[in-house]
């Protein structure tokens, strides 16, 4: 039995292609290398590579196995959690605290019910980062340069389940949300204002 677990491990080794799909990281198996080394190691020994290569051709074929289900958990993971649905990131706000990012940024507060109202209505829609960098980097003294969003919400719970790390800014108007992710940037938008203490621009 030990001998069948070894010959399965080693099977396991390929050469593989690295590639990026659906923004997760993947190895495709090529070529069986583990498969190749123990033919060569076991051709010589009578009977040896034709007990075993079953098993070790059973090791090659479990790297697509893995390969599946990482596909198929992609997949679920987008019906379940999907990016562009903001109570992935935000469903539980009772915890929750803005914080100033910025010199210019005014004393606020969060107004938590207007926030879970808003929620079921608020899309993911389009953010000018260019227009933001020109605004934000290249005119004006550091500390009175324009800041889009100059409030960060600290405290919020995403949907149970999504462990997706994120960091949370609020636009100057209080209604927009930029919420940044490992892999991505998304940017929704509400109607009405959901900070207490903005002023009317």
């Amino acid at each position: 039995m030990w001998k069948i677990i070894l010959v399965l491990f080693v099977g396991f080794f390929t050469f593989s292609f690295n590639m990026n799909l659906f923004e997760t990281f993947m190895k495709i198996p090529i070529l069986p290398l583990g498969v190749w080394i123990l033919y060569f190691i076991l051709r010589s020994k009578d009977g040896r590579w034709e007990r075993y290569r079953q098993y070790a051709w059973l090791g090659f074929l479990a790297n697509f196995l893995f390969v599946m289900l990482t596909l198929a958990s992609v997949g679920l993971q987008y019906v379940i959690y999907p990016p562009s649905n903001i109570a992935t990131y935000i469903s539980d706000v009772e915890r929750a605290t803005v914080i100033n990012t910025h010199p210019v940024a005014e004393d606020v507060t969060l107004q938590k019910d207007i926030v879970m109202k808003q929620l079921s209505t608020m899309k993911q829609t389009e953010f000018f980062s260019d227009q933001w960098y020109e605004e934000t980097y290249m005119y004006g003294e550091p500390n009175t340069r324009k800041e889009r969003f100059p409030y960060q919400v600290i405290g919020v719970q995403g949907k149970w389940g999504s462990n997706v790390p994120t960091t949370i800014f609020i636009e100057e108007d209080g209604k927009g949300l930029l919420i940044a992710t490992p892999k991505k940037q998304y940017y929704f938008r509400s109607d009405v204002v959901f900070l207490k203490g903005v002023k009317n621009k």
